[in-house]
């Protein structure tokens, strides 16, 4: 029983060298990107193929679930299958050379063509991947060569029948020689020196990637001109009542919803912006040319096609921009075409109706600043687009790089063929943002407030229910235009139970906001909001 219990500790410490081995593959492999690639870290490359390839259901899941941290629930997911994978390779190794290492250069191949695959791949982006693979290799081999050399040692201790002290050598061992207590020894010594080394220089290099990497110091010496024109905010736009969210979202709570793992990070004095496709002429356009356009200032709502009935997944900001229109004038579009490709440095592209692009009427615009600072890096720095009423799947693109002026016909952006539709016009909506759900209100006079928004068009009314009760109108703020959301609220005298709260908007076209449920897929969610509420 004993010598049983003790081969499984063996099974144990091969499991803790796989793990070392792995992670000697990831550091290797790090600290190579940052010499050669910085895009080709194996773990980031990986995880933007799974955002890529996972279904529809499951981001709307993760999305709801994980909020703006599913981007770090998913890099915990893939460490931990990582850990789990290296422990089973190493076990393998130990029970059936050299199967661990095989399980290695599999995973090193993977890496190697999700990283490969990626956008705006390097030449030499495979190099990182692949001497990882050899580093951790290397290590698996070494590793499970002493761990067997310190089993067979133990295994010759026990069936030694004298009752002398064992030799000092026993037989060879993977042709190491067995010495018992030396190989136990340097197996740990061996164990210690090569995580540590892989913890440090991971670390240190993954780091040292985004400190050389990041543009956060650039962005913020950055002197933008002052605008052309400036949002006028008319008296009585914003409400003074707590819980009610902000006339214009701080950019620290603007909600952020994208495919990039991490944050490209792109310095303005490189960026280059191309604009191809059915034009009269290909043009490219450097950060400088958009500024030298002439800035003028831009108040306008965003809503992602992932927002649920109620939630939070819109914003208003006021924009500093160019307007699209003027931008696609320089390259001179050709008749026939319907449609905008626009596509991210990270290789995302969005579908916009060519027509939202060059309507004189609707303020699309390629934005550089956000709320009176230049882009966010999160959210788009150094130039995005931003579009009135559409969804930002098909129209919002952050770190924009190329324009593709073409049709729906010939092209497709990255979530068409994902379930969503290749045209989204947004669905007009109302919010309770006060009284939040489920939490308990005092009896007497409180006010019911949310937001409601109808891009493009604006709001008109917006009426509240209170149980089984008439709509009643609710007070509205002074709209800015009719691109933002604009506040409501109304007096109501609580009184103690369990009531129910709706709220339901009518645009400026006359249209009531639509009653009917409707998933987030393919164009967006639809239905009245009904909270609620508990009075006390």
């Amino acid at each position: 029983m004993a010598q049983r219990s003790s081969g499984k500790r063996f099974f144990v410490w091969a499991a803790l060298a796989g793990v070392i081995g792995g992670g000697v593959f990831l550091a290797t492999a790090e600290l190579f990107a940052l010499l050669f690639a910085r895009a080709a870290s194996p773990i980031l490359a990986v995880g933007g193929f799974v955002i890529d390839i996972v279904p529809q259901p499951f981001k709307e899941f993760a999305i709801a679930t994980f909020g703006e941290y599913d981007k770090i629930a998913l890099l915990a997911g893939l460490g931990l299958a990582v850990v789990i994978a290296s422990a089973i390779a190493g076990i393998l190794q130990l029970v059936r050379p050299p199967l661990g290492v095989i399980a290695l250069v599999i995973a090193g191949v993977l890496s190697t063509v999700a990283i490969v695959t990626r956008a705006a791949v390097t030449p030499l982006a495979f190099v990182p991947p692949v001497l990882g693979t050899i580093a951790g290799s290397f290590i698996l081999v070494l590793l499970i060569r002493r761990l067997r050399a310190w089993r067979a040692s133990v295994v010759a201790v026990r069936t030694d029948d004298t009752t002398e002290a064992p030799s000092a050598d026993v037989e060879p061992v993977d042709g190491a020689t067995v010495r018992p207590g030396f190989d136990r020894r340097r197996f740990f010594m061996l164990t210690a020196v090569a995580g540590a080394s892989a913890l440090i220089v991971g670390i240190t290099a993954r780091t040292v990637s985004m400190a050389v990497s990041s543009v956060e110091a650039i962005r913020g010496a950055l002197k933008l001109p002052s605008p052309k024109s400036k949002v006028v905010v008319p008296e009585g736009a914003e409400l003074d009542i707590p819980g009610l969210s902000k006339l214009f979202t701080p950019n620290k709570d603007f909600y952020r919803v994208d495919t990039a793992l991490t944050v490209p990070s792109i310095d303005p004095e490189t960026w280059r912006l191309v604009i191809d496709g059915m034009v009269d002429k290909r043009v490219e356009m450097s950060f400088q040319d958009i500024l030298d356009m002439g800035l003028d200032e831009y108040a306008i709502t965003l809503t992602c096609v992932s927002n649920e009935v109620g939630g939070e997944l819109v914003g208003t900001a006021k924009w500093l921009g160019v307007p699209l229109r003027d931008v696609l004038k320089k390259a001179g579009v050709k008749s026939g075409a319907d449609m905008v490709l626009s596509r991210s440095v990270d290789g995302y592209t969005a579908s916009t109706p060519l027509s939202a692009l060059t309507d004189d009427n609707l303020d699309a615009i390629l934005a550089v600043a956000m709320n009176g600072e230049p882009l966010p890096l999160e959210h788009g720095f150094p130039v995005r687009m931003v579009v009135p009423g559409l969804y930002g799947y098909v129209s919002a693109t952050k770190w924009l790089t190329e324009l593709k002026v073409t049709t729906f016909a010939d092209d497709e952006a990255y979530w068409t063929p994902r379930g969503y539709s290749a045209e989204a016009p947004i669905k007009f909506a109302s919010r309770v943002d006060t009284p939040k759900l489920g939490a308990a209100v005092d009896a007497g006079k409180i006010p019911i407030a949310g937001v409601a928004w109808a891009q493009s068009v604006g709001i008109e009314r917006v009426e509240v229910r209170i149980d089984d009760g008439d709509w009643v109108p609710a007070t509205l703020s002074a709209p800015i235009n009719d691109d933002t959301w604009v506040q409501w609220f109304m007096e109501w005298d609580a009184t103690p139970g369990t009531h129910y709260v709706a709220v339901r908007a009518v645009n400026k076209n006359g249209d009531l906001q639509i009653e009917e449920r409707a998933p987030i897929a393919p164009n967006g969610s639809s239905g009245w909001q009904r909270s609620l509420i508990r009075v006390t």
